[in-house]
């Protein structure tokens, strides 16, 4: 399908380099899109909303001066659980934010707000009854959230999800799970994705906000290392063994839901800060390069195995 207006030709690849929690700052989001690729962030990543004004304009003013730079985009938590929703909400329709990626809820309203100054919505969902309820809020993108995926990630197959969201839904479509490579990025592509929507890789990359324990996880761990639990954040979600172990608890026998890491430090964001979350792509990332240098490389990759289709027909 095609991309929206104020994304179609302005990407080098199909990648969006995805909003992670105390992860993605000002400078992993500039130089993603300076390298051709959406970069995002989420808005709690600063503490207040004069903070994430702050963010927005000092985004805005570096890709202002490279005509050439990707556009942008911001997460906001849809939820009545987050008191700065709204105040957020009006600091993307003030910046004009290209894109609001939005969770936990799709919201009608929202979406005409953004559309009211060009900007476009794409919603994550892990499951076909959210997609439809973002379909009839007027998203113009549904983010699928499957399997292997970093975050409060879905259980589904691609080859199960995709063609299923597919029948029902033709706009942007972006796909997420376990996509570390540009070889993953054009199997996305081929599956039918219109962007292939990139977390963990980008963890591992010097602009990254992650300290550099949690980027030496990365790099000596495999897909064996990540376990699915709700215990951390009280909502299922992928996270590395060893940090689980290195705030006492055993990941291989975790309490329950009620009794998790979350209820023991009191709210999201202290469960978060050190038990890290990635995705299951983690063994085929081995070093910490640059944005600039790993989106040359994606480039590459993805264009050979584009090249390399035909030849397996």
């Amino acid at each position: 399908m095609p991309l929206p207006p104020n994304l179609e030709g302005r990407l080098r690849i199909p990648v969006v380099a995805a909003p992670m929690f105390l992860v993605s700052g000002p400078a992993l989001v500039v130089s993603a899109c300076k390298a051709g690729v959406l970069g995002t962030f989420p808005a709690l990543n600063q503490r207040s909303s004069a903070g994430f004004d702050d963010w927005l304009a000092e985004i805005g003013s570096a890709l202002a001066a490279v005509p050439s730079a990707a556009p942008y985009g911001v997460n906001l938590i849809v939820h009545r659980t987050n008191p700065r929703v709204d105040a957020d909400l009006a600091l993307c329709v003030k910046h004009k934010v290209p894109v609001v990626i939005t969770s936990l809820g799709a919201v009608a309203d929202l979406v005409k707000e953004v559309h009211g100054y060009g900007g476009v919505v794409f919603h994550d969902v892990i499951n076909r009854r959210h997609a439809e309820k973002a379909a009839e809020a007027g998203v113009d993108g549904l983010i699928l959230v499957c399997a292997g995926a970093g975050g409060h990630a879905g259980t589904y197959s691609p080859f199960a999800f995709l063609p299923e969201i597919r029948r029902f839904f033709d706009k942007t479509v972006l796909l997420a799970g376990a996509i570390s490579d540009g070889r993953s990025v054009a199997a996305a592509r081929v599956l039918g994705a219109d962007l292939a929507y990139m977390g963990t890789r980008f963890i591992a990359t010097k602009e990254s906000l992650a300290v550099n324990g949690f980027k030496e996880m990365i790099l000596a761990g495999n897909a064996a290392d990540v376990v699915y639990t709700p215990a951390i954040s009280g909502i299922h979600g992928s996270f590395l063994k060893e940090s689980i172990r290195s705030v006492g608890l055993d990941p291989d026998n975790l309490p329950t839901q009620g009794q998790g890491y979350k209820a023991k430090v009191g709210d999201e964001q202290k469960a978060w800060k050190h038990v890290w979350s990635a995705g299951q792509g983690i063994g085929s990332i081995d070093d910490v390069p640059s944005v600039p240098e790993l989106v040359d490389r994606l480039e590459r990759e993805y264009l050979a195995a584009l090249a390399d289709v035909p030849s397996r027909r």
